[in-house]
């Protein structure tokens, strides 16, 4: 497309917009407005309003380029912004909030996309799905084995009501109401598909209230699970839905006869698992479907816009009948009209011309982007085994292997060891695993157990004596079905050893929430989980792709930050590295590599992904 080819790349530069009809009024907050259900449409101050709407979270781009992409969204002729809010990257420890540091600042967020000209809905949760870490619900909800999430357990309430409160502090003010850009507030999310408890669904949208949101609320649902979903009084939306009758027909049964009408998920794009095809939804089965909704004046939200990345150990992982753990890509590009890098696409721009053949306010040029760039191969030398890693950590000891949740532990990795009383040559079962573990005897690896490829047996031969390791990584929580209320990270039942339980077990956590220290004279063995490190110099910044061919199973951490998991079955091959990350003159980048098996002696950075690429 000669428009795509055209457009001049540069780094951390925005370019201002020009206002649109329909944008708020003020980036200091305007004038209050009204915003109400119509029999139909949405109406802002009295006038139909349709919204079209794309869908990022704020919390999976780096600070530095939220108004670039809110910009990108303008451009392409949305005039609202839809987000999640992911309560357990809020609170991460239960009654301390953090809405400042990082990517959290969801009011600094929301202001912002007022200044740049869009309204905003606000997806609360506290349940999200979104494939993140256990559907944005807080890790150590999972401590106490008796507390049921999602539902009207007192205990859960409680803490989301303290979650809601709190987050009603930061944005009550920023309501359309109140002279702020948001519009309407989501009730949960997708609650049909995983149960029918009216007490819950109604508890929640009391905490939402009480906690000073005065703004219409909807829910989001498959249309055909409304009567599980729903809750009465409360606009229902049909994800997914393509069919503008279909929508209107079953939003009017449940709600008294009458609309608006709204997809809070209209998909341009799809998830993706490890070890499986990266999904493309083509642009020319996108584009008809959803400009009929357009032309029916359907409200939509495209799901999503921009995708965004699950840096550190923020990815989830999917459940189903068939397949019951499917772990989520660190990328989360989702075939979305932007790219994780915030690129423009084709799609991008098929869906800008399809919006303009439907709206009368002007829709800006499309500003420039961050550049890419390719980063030479960076030497990488040895920095610690994983003997390095535990030395001077106190274990804890007990007679059974522990989960992450009993250890006090969010993610990451734990190593389980335990010293053979006997010899042993037959089987080693740990069918609790969760999620995936390294086993080696005396150091040295001889088996990968892995609970999304059902393969939790080995046969293992040792002497009395020897040492066995189970090194074990979380490789996140289920964010989606019935299973996410268990799914408890580490070791969650008996190891057997020829039909036995194992007893007697010293558990070290390795969190990874820091890059590891590098030993002071390591040693490295083929097949031992391992630590390197590298560094570089640059005079230029701007974003690139690590990439990981070659290497294993691991993390990278660059300047001190987490980007994520790589795994060489792919299909994401290169890990996101923004430029906002980077620093003229020197950087810093640590890999724990997991399988060390022939680790290549440098990694470089391309100035493309390679998101696409399954190996047996």
């Amino acid at each position: 497309m000669d428009r795509f080819a055209r457009l001049v790349r540069v780094a951390l530069l925005p370019v201002a917009l020009v206002a649109a009809q329909a944008a708020p009024a003020s980036a200091q907050r305007g004038p209050a407005h009204t915003f109400a259900l119509g029999d139909s449409t949405f109406l802002l101050d009295g006038r139909p309003f349709q919204i079209i709407s794309g869908e990022l979270h704020f919390q999976r781009i780096p600070r530095a380029y939220w108004r670039q992409r809110l910009q990108m969204a303008r451009a392409m002729g949305l005039n609202t912004i839809a987000t999640y809010v992911f309560w357990n990257d809020l609170e991460r420890t239960p009654g301390t909030f953090d809405f400042r540091t990082g990517s959290r600042d969801v009011r600094a967020f929301v202001r912002m996309a007022q200044e740049e000209g869009l309204w905003v809905i606000l997806r609360p949760g506290p349940y999200v799905c979104a494939e993140w870490d256990f559907g944005g619900l807080p890790w150590w909800l999972l401590r106490d084995t008796t507390v049921v999430v999602r539902s009207a357990d007192p205990r859960f309430l409680a803490a989301s009501a303290r979650y809601m409160r709190a987050l009603g502090g930061q944005l009550r003010d920023l309501q359309v109401t109140h002279g702020g850009p948001i519009l309407m507030v989501q009730v949960e999310n997708e609650y049909g598909s995983f149960g029918a408890d009216s007490a819950y669904k109604d508890a929640i949208r009391r905490q939402i209230t009480d906690a000073g949101f005065d703004v219409p609320l909807f829910t989001a649902d498959g249309d055909w699970l409304f009567a599980r979903g729903g809750i009465p009084g409360v606009l229902p939306g049909g994800n997914g839905e393509d069919d503008a009758d279909t929508l209107i027909a079953r939003v009017n049964r449940f709600h008294g006869g009458h609309g608006p009408y709204l997809v809070p998920e209209f998909y341009p794009g799809w998830l993706d698992h490890w070890g499986g095809p990266f999904e493309r939804v083509p642009v020319d089965s996108v584009v008809p479907a959803y400009e009929r909704l357009l032309a029916r004046g359907i409200s939509v939200n495209l799901y999503m816009w921009h995708g965004g990345t699950n840096f550190g150990f923020t990815a989830g992982a999917n459940s189903s009948r068939d397949a019951p753990f499917e772990p989520d890509l660190t990328s989360y590009d989702y075939d979305a009209p932007l790219d994780e890098a915030g690129r423009p696409t084709p799609k991008y721009f098929a869906l800008r011309a399809a919006i303009a053949r439907h709206v009368t306010y002007a829709i800006p040029p499309v500003p420039d982007f961050v550049a890419t760039m390719a980063l030479p191969a960076v030497p990488l030398a040895p920095a610690a085994s994983l003997a390095d890693l535990i030395a001077g950590q106190t274990p804890v000891n007990a007679e059974r292997p522990l989960t992450f949740e009993a250890l006090d532990q969010g993610s990451g990795y734990v190593l389980y060891r335990h010293v053979l009383a006997a010899g042993v040559h037959g089987a080693l079962d740990v069918p609790w695993l969760h999620d995936y573990a390294v086993v080696l005897v005396n150091g040295l690896r001889v088996a990968v157990l892995d609970r999304s490829h059902h393969a939790f047996s080995a046969l293992l031969t040792a002497h009395a004596g020897d040492t066995l390791d189970l090194l074990v990584e979380d490789q996140g929580r289920i964010n989606y079905g019935p299973a996410l209320v268990r799914d408890r990270k580490g070791i969650a039942g008996p190891v057997l050893l020829e039909g036995a339980p194992v007893s007697g077990w010293e558990m070290y956590r390795l969190p990874m929430d820091a890059p590891p220290r590098a030993a002071s004279h390591p040693v490295l063995r083929a097949g031992a989980p391992a630590v390197y490190r590298g560094s570089f110099q640059l005079t230029r910044i701007a974003d690139t792709f690590l990439d990981l061919r070659g290497f294993g199973k691991g993390i990278v951490f660059v300047n001190g930050i987490n980007l994520g998991r790589y795994w060489k079955i792919g299909p994401q091959q290169t890990l996101y590295l923004p430029g906002a990350f980077l620093h003229p003159g020197a950087n810093d980048i640590v890999i724990f590599e997991q399988l060390n098996n022939a680790v290549p002696a440098g990694i470089a950075g391309l100035d493309a992904p390679i998101l696409s690429r399954l190996l047996p």
